[in-house]
């Protein structure tokens, strides 16, 4: 069973019929400018004559950088800017992301060769557990008007610009305007400071401590909602709830 499809550069401007290679658990695929049968070449004058290895694993990959003096960059295509260094010697070092692209930095030019995992493995649950349930580390809920909030700052991210700076609170309020009329800059504003406590970014009004000030506030909800996958691209829906079903 093919757990593992590797995509290589285009070779032209509009090549969208790239050819796949399919790998399964524990085959390799060597990747360079010169590699030998069964392997992929990129015929470029910046990359190694034998650039890397991809090797399959049952639900992910490693990368070998066998380059001696570069490194390689996997980017997360999907995770607002989420990306590993794979150091020039480094081997089998393992890629956690389901859709990935290899960056090969080559005389000037950035080839992409894509690294897709969709095999999922999931634990199958037999019977209830005794005892309590365990509490979500992070309980949102998706008809508020906090989420709604939340969403609309981590739509530019989550819309594939993962450097994008975030949206000002005069922008969230016209974001939100078609699902929240009565929206303002005050409403707004006052459920960024709940999300941050509910986020437990800060103490929450029980507390005795004041808590030091949160600067950056929106930079750190955002960046904690798209580490935990709080807000997903689906989620982007509640900006847009058709009428009658708009968030409370």
């Amino acid at each position: 069973m093919y757990s593992i499809i590797v995509v290589p550069p285009p070779t032209t401007e509009d090549d969208r019929d790239r050819t796949q290679i399919r790998l399964a658990p524990g085959e390799r695929l060597a990747f360079g400018r010169s590699v030998g049968p069964g392997g992929l070449p990129i015929a470029h004058e910046g990359v190694s004559r034998r650039a890397g290895e991809i090797t399959a694993h049952g639900t992910f990959w490693t990368l070998s950088n066998l380059c001696t003096h570069q490194t390689y960059v996997v980017e997360n295509p999907e995770g607002a800017g989420e990306h590993i260094k794979v150091a020039p010697g480094r081997l089998d070092a393992p890629v956690p992301f389901e859709f990935s692209r290899i960056v090969l930095p080559a005389a000037g030019d950035l080839l992409p060769v894509e690294v897709w995992a969709p095999r999922h493995d999931f634990l199958r649950a037999e019977g209830g557990g005794d005892g309590e349930t365990t509490a979500p580390a992070f309980s949102v809920d998706r008809t508020k008007r906090y989420f709604a909030v939340l969403a609309a700052l981590c739509e530019p991210r989550l819309r594939g610009a993962p450097h994008a700076p975030l949206p000002t609170v005069e922008q969230v309020v016209e974001r939100l305007r078609p699902t929240w009329p009565a929206a303002s800059r005050t409403s707004v504003q006052w459920n960024i400071d709940y999300l941050a406590v509910k986020l437990r970014l800060k103490p929450g009004p029980e507390s005795a401590e004041p808590g030091p000030r949160l600067n950056g506030k929106k930079e750190s909800l955002v960046s904690l909602a798209l580490r935990f996958d709080l807000v997903r691209e689906d989620d982007l829906v509640v900006l847009s709830a058709p009428s009658g079903r708009a968030v409370r």
